[in-house]
C-alpha cells in the first residue's frame, strides 16, 4: 500500500517521499477510519486526502470555507492532471444536474463545495447518488466558536454522515488548541477518530519582536542585512503599496499584493515573487493561499496579526527548506493600544449588521418578502459612498453576512477572459501574413498556436499566460485584442474584477439577523478575545517566544529556543550595561544606534537588544532613528 501511495506522490507532486506524519494519515484513511490531521503551515495537509482519494474508486468530497480557496486547489489539481470540480455561484438546477452527471460519469475525483451550499437539498440528494471514497473537511477549526475563524454552518456538516454513512471523514487544520479539537471530534461525530497532532515546534524559526518608532528604517536595515526572498505583511492596501515604493526607492527588489488589484495584477506580483524578479512581497493576508515556497528567509509583520493563530500561520511560510528563518513584529506601545481601538471602530454591532443588511435590499430594489437568486454586481466604496458608512465595518459585516449563510460573496477570483474569432481560420491567417506591424503578426501567431477551437466556440484565455509566451506585458496583450474587436477580427470578454452579490433568504430585515444574533455575538466577542491574547504575547518579553506560542497550543515545553528575542536577551553577555547608555546619551542628547555602539565599543546587535528593554521600560524615546532620554 504504501508504494503504491509513494507512486502517486511521485507522479503527480514529484517528490519521492512522505514528511511525518503524511503516511501514517494516509493508511489511517485507506484503512476506512476517521481521521483528524492538525499539521500547521506547511505541514501537507492536502496530500493527506488527495494521496488516498487517488488510490480509491469514487469521488471524494471536499469541504472548504471560501470561494477563492476552493477554486485555487481546483486549479492547481487540474494542472497535475487531476479532475476536480466546485460548484460555481449561483449555478442553476440544471447545471448542477450537469454537473453531477459529470462527477458519475466523468471520473472526476474531488468535488468541492462550501458548507453553506451543502444545506440545499438539492444538492443533498444529488450526494446520495454519488460513489463517495472519502469526505474532507478543510480547515477544520471553523466548527468550533473557539476557533480565530468560526462559522456556523460548518456546525451543519455531521448531515454528510446520513447522506453517506459508510464513508470515511479527515478532519484538516493547521492552527487548533485542545477545545478546538474535541469540538472537531463531536460536531463531525466521528468514530474514534485516529488523531494526528504534528508539534507546533520550529527549531529554524527565530520569533522576534522589536519595539520601533521608526518602521520603515527597521525595514530598510532588515533587508540590507537579507537577500534571500521575504514577505512583509501589513493590515492595509495603501500601506503594502507605500512600503513598497519606500522599499524600490532605497534599491531592493518588491512587489505588492492584495485583494482588491486585478487577477492580472494578482499574477504578475505572484509570479515575480516566486522568480524571485522581485523577492520581498508587501501584502496584506490576502496573501497567503497555495504559498510554498521553500526558501523564504524572513516574514516581517509591520501590523499586529488579527490572532495567535493568524500570526503562527503567516510565520510559519519563512524557513520551510530547514534552514534558520526570522519571524520579525515591528510593533511599539502606540500600535499595540491603537490595534484594540481600530478593531473596536471595525467591528460592526448587531444593530449596524441589520442596518447594512436591510441597506442592500435597499440598493437593490428587493421588496419584503422578495427573493432573487441571480446575482448582483456589487461594489463596496460605491454601496459605502452612497450610504455614507465606513467601508472597513461594511465589508466586516457582509463577511458576518456571508460566513453564516444570509448572502454569498464572490469576488471572481479565478475567472477567465474570453475570445472568439468572428472570421475564418484562412481569412485570420491571411491578415496575419499581411499586416504591416511585425509586433501585431506575431501575436496573432501566437495566438493560433496556444488557442485551438477558438474559431468555433468561446475560448477563456489567459491574458498573462498569453504576455510570457509572447515576450510582452499583459497589458499590451489586451491592447492587442481590443484592436482585433475593433478590425472585426474577434470578440473578447474581458474578466471583470467587480464582485458578485447573492441573497440566500427573502427579505425578512431584523428577522433574518435574529435568528443568528447568539451566534454573531459569539463570533464578534471572539475576535476581541483573541486580540487581547496576541497583544498579551507580544508584551510578554519574559518568556521564551516558542515556549509561549507551544503553551497556546497546549504543548508543555520548557526548553527554551535560544533564538528569540526574549532568550537573545538572556545570553548576550555584555561589557557594558543599560545605565552606561543612559549615562551617555545625559552627555550627548541625542544619538543613532550606530553612535552609541561606536562610543561604547560595542557590536551595533548587542546595543538593539538594550535599547529595546530601555524603550519598554520608558527610560529612553527614539525619534527619527535617534535615541535620547525619556
Amino acid at each position: 500500500m504504501s508504494e503504491k501511495s509513494t507512486a502517486i506522490l511521485q507522479q503527480y507532486w514529484k517528490h519521492d517521499s512522505f514528511r511525518t506524519p503524511q503516511q501514517e494519515i494516509i493508511e489511517a484513511v485507506l484503512a476506512g477510519e476517521d481521521t483528524v490531521a492538525l499539521l500547521p503551515t506547511g505541514g501537507g495537509k492536502s496530500i493527506c486526502f488527495q494521496v488516498p482519494a487517488l488510490m480509491s474508486d469514487g469521488v471524494c468530497i471536499v469541504i472548504s470555507p471560501l470561494i477563492a480557496l476552493m477554486q485555487d486547489q481546483v486549479k492547481s489539481l487540474v494542472a497535475k492532471g487531476i479532475k476536480a470540480t466546485s460548484i460555481a455561484s449561483g449555478s442553476s438546477q440544471d447545471a448542477i444536474i450537469t454537473l453531477f452527471d459529470n462527477i458519475r460519469f466523468g471520473h472526476i475525483k474531488f468535488l468541492y463545495i462550501s458548507p453553506e451550499r451543502l444545506q440545499s437539498r438539492f444538492i443533498q440528494d444529488k450526494i446520495k447518488q454519488l460513489h463517495v471514497n472519502l469526505i474532507a473537511i478543510d480547515e477544520a477549526h471553523c466548527i468550533s466558536e473557539w476557533g480565530h475563524d468560526f462559522r456556523p454552518s460548518y456546525q451543519k456538516i455531521a448531515l454528510l454522515k446520513e447522506l453517506q454513512p459508510n464513508v470515511p471523514f479527515i478532519a484538516l487544520t493547521a492552527t487548533a488548541t485542545q477545545k478546538v479539537l474535541e469540538d472537531i471530534v463531536l460536531s463531525l461525530t466521528l468514530d474514534k477518530p485516529q488523531i494526528f497532532k504534528k508539534s507546533f515546534y520550529r527549531k529554524n524559526l527565530a520569533y522576534q519582536i522589536f519595539d520601533t518608532q521608526d518602521t520603515l528604517h527597521q525595514l530598510k536595515q532588515i533587508f540590507i542585512k537579507t537577500k534571500a526572498p521575504a514577505i512583509v505583511y501589513a493590515n492595509s492596501r495603501a500601506r503594502t503599496k507605500n512600503i513598497s515604493a519606500y522599499l524600490n526607492a532605497n534599491g531592493f527588489k518588491s512587489s505588492f499584493y492584495h485583494a482588491g488589484l486585478s487577477v492580472l495584477d494578482k499574477q504578475r506580483a505572484f509570479d515575480n515573487w516566486m522568480t524571485e524578479k522581485t523577492p520581498i512581497i508587501v501584502a496584506t493576508n490576502a496573501f497567503g493561499m497555495g504559498i510554498d515556497k521553500p526558501n523564504v528567509k524572513v516574514v516581517v509583520h509591520v501590523n499586529l496579526p488579527a490572532s495567535i493563530e493568524n500570526y503562527i500561520q503567516e510565520a510559519g511560510r519563512g524557513g520551510r527548506d530547514g534552514n534558520k528563518a526570522f519571524s520579525v513584529v515591528l510593533t511599539n506601545k502606540n500600535e499595540l493600544t491603537d490595534s484594540q481601538i481600530l478593531l473596536e471602530k471595525s467591528l460592526p454591532t448587531i444593530k449596524e449588521i441589520k442596518t447594512i443588511h436591510r441597506q442592500l435590499y435597499q440598493h437593490f430594489q428587493i421588496t419584503n418578502g422578495e427573493l432573487i437568486e441571480t446575482p448582483f454586481g456589487f461594489n463596496l466604496l460605491e454601496f459605502c459612498d452612497k450610504y455614507q458608512i465606513a467601508p472597513k465595518k461594511t465589508y466586516n459585516a457582509l463577511q458576518i453576512l456571508n460566513s453564516h449563510g444570509i448572502i454569498e460573496l464572490n469576488t471572481n477570483f479565478n475567472q477567465k477572459s474570453s475570445i472568439l474569432f468572428t472570421v475564418t481560420s484562412q481569412q485570420i491567417l491571411h491578415v496575419q501574413k499581411t499586416h504591416k506591424n511585425l509586433a501585431s503578426k506575431k501575436f496573432i501567431q501566437t495566438l493560433l498556436r496556444l488557442y485551438t477551437g477558438v474559431f468555433e466556440n468561446p475560448i477563456k484565455i489567459d491574458e498573462f499566460f498569453i504576455a510570457k509566451k509572447a515576450g510582452i506585458t499583459s497589458d499590451k496583450v489586451s491592447e492587442e485584442l481590443e484592436r482585433m474587436v475593433a478590425d472585426n477580427l474577434l470578440e473578447y470578454h474581458k474578466t471583470t474584477d467587480t464582485t458578485e452579490l447573492y441573497f440566500l433568504h427573502p427579505r425578512e430585515d431584523d428577522t433574518t439577523i435574529n435568528r443568528v444574533s447568539k451566534n454573531i455575538k459569539a463570533y464578534l466577542n471572539q475576535k476581541k478575545r483573541k486580540n487581547k491574547e496576541l497583544i498579551h504575547f507580544i508584551k510578554n518579553n519574559t518568556r521564551c517566544r516558542s515556549i509561549q506560542l507551544l503553551a497556546y497550543f497546549d504543548e508543555n515545553s520548557t526548553e527554551k529556543c535560544g533564538i528569540c528575542d526574549v532568550c537573545l536577551q538572556e545570553k548576550h553577555t555584555f561589557t557594558v550595561n543599560s545605565t552606561d547608555i543612559i549615562k551617555l546619551l545625559s552627555q550627548q542628547n541625542t544619538l543613532t544606534v550606530s553612535e552609541i555602539a561606536l562610543h561604547l565599543a560595542q557590536k551595533e546587535a548587542h546595543i538593539l537588544i538594550l535599547l529595546q528593554v530601555l524603550i519598554s521600560e520608558e527610560k529612553i524615546a527614539i525619534s527619527n532613528n535617534h535615541y535620547s532620554l525619556s
